[in-house]
């Protein structure tokens, strides 16, 4: 049988997938230290059985490290199967040594989820491909456009464009035009420095059409927020984002707000700071919930991989 546990971080979503899994969340206390450590524990036996521990790593590195807690936890309570359900995985972007002398982040974290005993990864979006290679474990790496693509569908746009905020989201945003038969247009940013963005233009034509902008996170809004307006100057008709991860740091919520953009749609993988008339959330616990089971059964699970 299965046990299905969670971090503080994620707990919403773990209830809620829990609810989809059909099965109530296991008993798992979280002690505080007054320094500042805290202590998980179980409240209840995981020996042989298979245990989710869900949790998303986003800052701060807390959730990464009460994630590798309950791992280590689990080993030590002898469970056979430890599958570490992780919506967003936190330094994904740190995946290169893009100067020298630099980490690469990712590949660490992933180091560290195996030596915690992690024997599977279920996640979301990665920002590269690449990091499922970083594992030595299986990853199962889940695409939120099971739930996006259906969702543009009923807002039956006509003159759709699809476009990516950057050139590295080209491929993401050809699979999305391909599934849709959407033209597809690219904006190229040039950046003096991290999340902050130089210039911008658009490789396409937009004039009378709705566009919409994919992309696997938004963090600060800055790229969504100055290609939205950009493409509006260009002629089109309305613009709209979908990002997976709402990472939404700083002032990210109001930019989106006082911005061109109609709406921006977003996922659960990482718990909205506060509602926003501009932002909708879809949940990802019915995929997640759906994919766990599979796994638990040794069912195929690549029906839910729509790209």
């Amino acid at each position: 049988m299965a046990k299905i546990f969670s971090g503080r971080n994620t707990h919403e979503l773990a209830e809620r997938i829990s609810a989809s899994y059909g099965q109530p969340m296991g008993r798992v206390e979280i002690t505080q230290f007054a320094d500042g450590e805290f202590l998980p524990s179980f409240e209840e036996t995981v020996r042989g059985g298979r245990v989710f521990l869900i949790q998303s790593t986003n800052p701060p590195s807390d959730h990464l490290f009460e994630l590798l807690q309950m791992c280590d936890a689990a080993k030590r309570a002898s469970a056979k199967h430890i599958t570490a359900v992780i919506p967003y995985f936190g330094y994904a972007r740190q995946d290169r040594k893009d100067k020298p002398r630099v980490p690469i982040t990712s590949k660490l974290v992933a180091k560290m989820i195996e030596a915690a005993g992690a024997t599977r990864v279920i996640t979301m979006d990665l920002h590269a491909d690449q990091i499922q290679g970083f594992f030595e474990i299986p990853v199962d790496h889940l695409f939120s456009s099971s739930l996006f693509l259906p969702d543009i569908d009923r807002l039956n746009l006509e003159c759709l464009t699809i476009a990516s905020p950057d050139m590295g989201g080209s491929k993401r945003a050809n699979a999305y035009g391909s599934k849709l038969g959407a033209e597809v247009v690219i904006c190229y940013k040039q950046r003096k420095k991290a999340n902050v963005i130089d210039k911008m233009t658009v490789i396409g034509d937009v004039k009378g059409r709705h566009v919409i902008l994919i992309d696997d996170m938004i963090d600060t809004g800055g790229t969504l927020v100055k290609a939205g307006d950009m493409l509006m100057e260009k002629g089109a008709k309305s613009v709209r984002a979908y990002c997976t991860h709402a990472v939404l740091s700083g002032d990210a919520i109001e930019r989106i707000e006082n911005s061109a953009l109609t709406e921006l749609v977003v996922t659960d993988t990482i718990p909205l700071r506060r509602p926003s008339t501009k932002i909708r959330v879809l949940s990802v616990a019915d995929l997640f919930a759906s994919v766990m089971r599979a796994v638990h059964a040794h069912e195929s699970i690549s029906g839910h991989f729509l790209m």
